[in-house]
């Protein structure tokens, strides 16, 4: 059974308006009704302007601040602003001007109304963001600038000792800024899609070794790294891989307790993406023995910004460990791990499964 124009326009998610060309209202859908706080029924054969109770904040009406039956014939709409409704709440309003053709007069405007609330939450996301890096850039940017200019100051006093420590700490500092500065823009290209990844066959137990060493090295800790002799190499862009494997160690060192185990698995018979038939893969495991991750936590902690615990970091490194492993076509889950603490375990696939 075909549907009305009302119950079509009545079923969208945002308020529409339809006028004709003698500039009176053809149809108000239920959600433009409910906004506008009119009655849908007698709207009908109104003036749109004045159904159209929409101010902005020096009080100025939608309808005579953009004439839609007026102005240059060229003109095909009205781009989205921010208007105001009779009750005070904001709204995103467009508008379409139809024409016949360019030398004929409008002959009807279809105005879309919609809630401002979801722009308003991407603001304060957007303002969270900018606070949340300009924080993380402080304050290495803080300390190098603290030690040059106490190298200026005072060159002439410092012991050479003093002055290698200070270097030390800047080089330190600048490292963690290059490193923070990599993490966004990895985590600005996962976002819009633009990742740009250069697979071939990799040993994944050669990486994970340069990982643990390195890691390792840097830490009181014990990091262990168990990993079989038969492993099969996996399609992955290894500076991605490796990536994922350093944040997934470092993660661990830094917000978990005890030693760190990575260990290496070979999964032959685990159903491929989509359900698709079996497929290879190889698991990688990141075990921990601090308080672990609660159950109702877990899906949060692959967000950006995410963090838990007092230690530090960008909140950056598990979004990009899902990122960067969804786009080889494996997938990263949170888990318990058997000692206690947390369990990451990434199935990185042994052939080519990356989103096209």
């Amino acid at each position: 059974m075909e549907a009305s124009a009302q119950q079509v326009v009545d079923a969208l998610p945002d308020g529409v308006l339809l006028a004709g060309p003698d500039q009176r209202v053809e149809l108000v859908s239920a959600v433009a009704a409910r906004m506008l706080g009119i009655d849908a029924g007698t709207a009908v054969g109104r003036p749109l302007a004045d159904v159209l109770l929409l101010r902005d904040t020096e009080g100025c009406r939608w309808y005579d601040a953009h004439r839609p039956y007026e102005g240059l014939s060229t003109r095909t709409g009205v781009p989205e602003q921010s208007w105001t409704l009779p009750d005070g709440s904001e709204v995103l309003v467009a508008a379409r001007i139809h024409r016949p053709a360019t030398d004929r007069a409008v002959d009807r405007v279809a105005i879309s109304i919609r809630s401002g609330r979801g722009r308003a939450r991407l603001d304060r996301e957007r303002s969270d963001l900018v606070a949340t890096v300009a924080h993380e850039l402080r304050s290495p940017l803080t300390g190098v600038k603290g030690f040059v200019q106490a190298m200026l100051n005072r060159w002439d006093k410092l012991s050479d000792e003093q002055k290698k420590l200070m270097l030390t700490t800047v080089h330190s500092d600048s490292d963690r800024l290059s490193r923070l500065i990599a993490e966004l823009l990895d985590v600005a290209r996962i976002d819009t899609g633009r990742l740009q990844l250069h697979p071939r066959p990799t040993d994944v137990a050669v990486l994970a070794g340069r990982v643990v060493g390195s890691v390792g090295a840097a830490t009181s800790r014990s990091v262990e790294l168990v990993a079989p002799d038969d492993l099969p190499r996996v399609v992955a862009d290894p500076d991605k891989l490796t990536q994922v494997l350093t944040n997934l160690v470092e993660n661990a060192v830094r917000h978990g307790d005890g030693d760190v185990r990575v260990t290496l698995e070979h999964d032959p018979h685990r159903a491929g993406p989509g359900g698709s038939g079996p497929t290879a893969y190889v698991v990688v495991t990141v075990d921990d023995q601090g308080e672990g991750i609660a159950e109702a936590l877990r899906r949060q902690v692959f967000t950006k910004f995410w963090k838990h615990g007092a230690r530090g970091g960008s909140g950056l490194g598990l979004y990009i460990v899902g990122g960067l492993t969804r786009a080889h076509g494996g997938e990263v889950v949170i888990e318990d791990a058997p000692g206690g603490g947390a369990r990451v375990v990434v199935r990185w696939p042994v052939e080519d499964h990356r989103r096209r």
